[in-house]
């Protein structure tokens, strides 16, 4: 089965999604099943997983029900307060649902760089495992050193870094964020999401090549059992279309083996999302 483990669906509210400026016009609109589901059969993909963009349980709810009217979205990862006093009982809640899968928070918009380390949301961390959840790490390059000490206090919960950890493409920068990624890809029960690169870089004049060296950093830290292609679509519109930004993987993945290639393009996300 083919995976995209990373896309967004949205009924656009300029309130609750004001951090898609009018800059990002092509994608201040809605964005449901029926735009995704014709993209996925063009490109081959089999599935894909619905992961929150916002911040409530509201969303966790919608996201369950584009995924119950279209049998192509295979598991949600959905946001609860892992803050929250009553975590467990929430937790206990979704946990019922058999599409949610995990959950994320949205720590690249905290302020605090130490935010993964609060004791309130690690105790929201260590609750997941008993009802067999995931994380998805979605943080800035500058949270990479909270992201390792994070990682080291949930040992057997299962871990993604979104995008990469967004480096900084654009610049070219990669030094830092080399060492902390393979830092971090030491640690076994920690994958890592191939998506969400083209909105780092030049938006409207990246080339495949600026890519290359930090998936060359990650398929080497993380090795291709523990990698999965994501597309991160509708917000990669931003750069590039549903087939261009898949290409970059595609073709980075060229020359690895079958075996190889049908785990980062699904086996990986199936595993992690216990999809089957």
């Amino acid at each position: 089965m083919t995976i995209d483990a990373h896309q967004h669906f949205w009924r656009f509210d300029p309130v609750r999604d004001a951090w898609i400026t009018e800059e990002m016009n092509i994608i201040r609109r809605d964005f449901l099943p029926a735009d995704l589901a014709p993209l996925l059969k063009a490109a081959g993909i089999d599935g894909c997983v619905a992961v929150q963009a916002d911040q409530s349980e509201a969303e966790t709810q919608f996201l369950l029900e584009c995924a119950q009217g279209n049998d192509f979205v295979k598991a949600v990862v959905g946001w609860v307060d892992l803050r929250s006093p009553d975590v467990a009982e929430r937790l206990a809640y979704w946990a019922e649902q058999p599409l949610v899968k995990g959950f994320r928070h949205i720590v690249q918009g905290e302020p605090d760089d130490k935010f993964l380390l609060r004791e309130d949301f690690n105790n929201g961390i260590a609750a997941l495992k008993k009802h067999g959840l995931t994380y998805d790490i979605l943080v800035y390059p500058h949270q990479l050193p909270a992201v390792e000490q994070f990682v080291e206090k949930h040992p057997e919960q299962p871990l993604v870094i979104d995008h990469l950890a967004k480096p900084y493409i654009k610049k070219k920068e990669i030094g830092d964020w080399t060492k902390q990624i393979r830092r971090i890809a030491r640690m076994p029960h920690v994958h890592c999401k191939l998506s969400g690169m083209v909105t780092e870089a030049d938006l409207q004049n990246w080339k495949e090549a600026d890519f290359r060296p930090y998936l060359d950093t990650v398929l080497e830290a993380f090795g291709p059992g523990r990698l999965m292609y994501g597309s991160d679509w509708p917000v990669c519109l931003l750069a590039a279309d549903y087939t261009r930004q898949k290409a970059i993987v595609d073709n980075f993945i060229g020359s690895l083996s079958d075996t190889e290639k049908s785990r980062i393009m699904g086996g990986n996300a199936a595993a992690f999302y216990n999809i089957s």
